[in-house]
């Protein structure tokens, strides 16, 4: 039997398609608070089939538009191609299979999650090749991946490590689930795992070099795990595209490229990972540590999640297709709408969506005309809007950052063109938060 391993390149890139499709014939209900009443008892396949429009839902509402889904699909898929690296996109932003689903057909070797929980949505959907951007000390959790390897071999899973103490955690978890035995070699399958470099006042990783060297050791002495490359991320060492931003991020870029040649000789893989970069600065992750991966044989594999998505306000900014004039930029393919409720002074206008519906982290959300000065549980304060907003009136909203978009919508209407007078509703993504 031969076992997938992460970085191989025949290893598959599958979900469970019967799986996703079946999303179409889940009942809808008032459990979704973007759907009419008139939807309620139909499945979603059924009331799609009746075309709906967007003045058939009510408000507070977040939509999709379909051409901009498309759009952003296919121009990260070309620049992965043409950078030559590969695309493990972070399924954290949407927690959607059906947009898992559309991003490995688009050319994704693997979905990349966060953390347990999202791990037991991926594998009820089947996807059959994927990163934990993490480390996983779970003693239960531990059990359940191995189990999950054992009994299928197609199934290609790796995580991260950024201390000796997390290795010594997870070997014991793992022997005490039985792996490292030996006594069946057709289902013991030892963890794959990364070490994760970090960087200061960054999130997990470890802060040097040499830490990392004794991390990779100490995988190599755990019989339970394999070491199969390295991993980082940038993104938690700068907030914008500034100058100084840039630099903190290629110098740290520079010392995961030097970890790796560093450790390289230890990988216990033939397809060893190197995995860095966000939403934010892949094209300086591409530029850097290909190079080093070239001479290694070793897979430069990207995990931008918000790209699908993109959005109104700091992706908008800070992305490497909005800062090079020269590139095509992704679209915004999210937008919030609601509804006047109030005019309690002249140049103020409350609506009745806030921070349950629309995210608020990387900014408010951004009217046509106007400014949004702030957001309580399910009002947003509209000023200086003038006769644009009356009591009554439907605004559409720019939003910021789709990462905390996605959770607060567990069914979300897509439309066929958000810029016309009243779009078709032509699919509904269902989210697992």
């Amino acid at each position: 039997m031969v076992h997938q391993t992460f970085g191989s390149r025949t290893a598959s890139t599958g979900i469970d398609r019967a799986a996703v499709a079946a999303l179409a014939e889940e009942h809808l209900d008032w459990r979704f608070k973007a759907l009419p009443p008139q939807a309620w008892g139909r499945t979603a396949h059924a009331w799609l089939a009746s075309a709906p429009h967007l003045s058939d839902l009510g408000t507070p509402l977040l939509t999709l538009d379909a051409d901009a889904l498309d759009h952003n699909l296919l121009t990260m898929a070309a620049w992965c191609r043409e950078a030559g690296v590969t695309l493990a996109p972070h399924g954290k932003t949407t927690m959607a299979p059906e947009l898992w689903q559309a991003q490995l057909d688009a050319g994704a070797v693997a979905i990349t999650l966060a953390n347990l929980p999202q791990l037991h949505v991926a594998r009820a959907f089947g996807v059959q090749r994927v990163m934990l951007a993490n480390a996983l000390l779970d003693p239960a959790g531990l059990a359940w991946i191995a189990a999950e390897l054992a009994a299928d071999p197609d199934f290609a899973f790796v995580s991260w490590v950024d201390s000796v103490e997390s290795v010594t955690q997870m070997d014991a978890a793992l022997r005490a689930a039985g792996v490292g035995r030996g006594a069946d070699p057709e289902t013991d399958r030892p963890v794959e795992v990364l070490v994760e470099l970090g960087g200061t006042g960054g999130r997990t990783g470890a802060r040097t070099l040499a830490e990392a060297e004794d991390i990779a050791n100490a995988v190599r002495a755990a019989p339970t795990l394999r070491l199969a490359g390295i991993a980082g991320y940038e993104g938690s060492l700068a907030h914008d595209a500034s100058s100084e931003s840039l630099k903190v991020v290629r110098s740290y870029l520079r010392n995961l490229a030097e970890l790796h040649l560093r450790i390289s000789a230890a990988y216990e893989t033939e397809h060893p990972v190197i995995t860095a970069g966000g939403s934010a600065y892949f094209d300086d992750v591409a530029e850097i540590l290909k190079p080093a991966a070239i001479e290694s044989g070793a897979e430069v594999v990207l995990r931008s999640g918000a790209y699908v998505i993109h959005d109104d306000g700091h992706y908008r900014t800070i992305s490497p297709f909005s800062r090079d004039a020269a590139k095509t930029p992704f679209r915004a393919a999210m937008h919030g709408w609601a509804r006047v409720v109030s005019h309690p002074e002249p140049q103020l206008s409350l609506l009745d969506a806030g921070k349950r519906d629309f995210p608020f982290d990387e900014g408010l959300p951004e009217p046509p005309v106007g400014t949004v000065t702030a957001l309580n549980d399910q009002h947003t304060f509209l000023r200086d809007a003038g006769d644009t907003a009356p009591v009554g009136a439907v605004v559409r909203f720019g939003l910021s950052h789709p990462c905390t978009a996605f959770d607060k919508w567990t069914l979300i209407p897509v439309l066929d063109d958000a810029d016309s007078a009243d779009p078709l509703i032509v699919d509904l993504v269902r989210t697992f938060f």
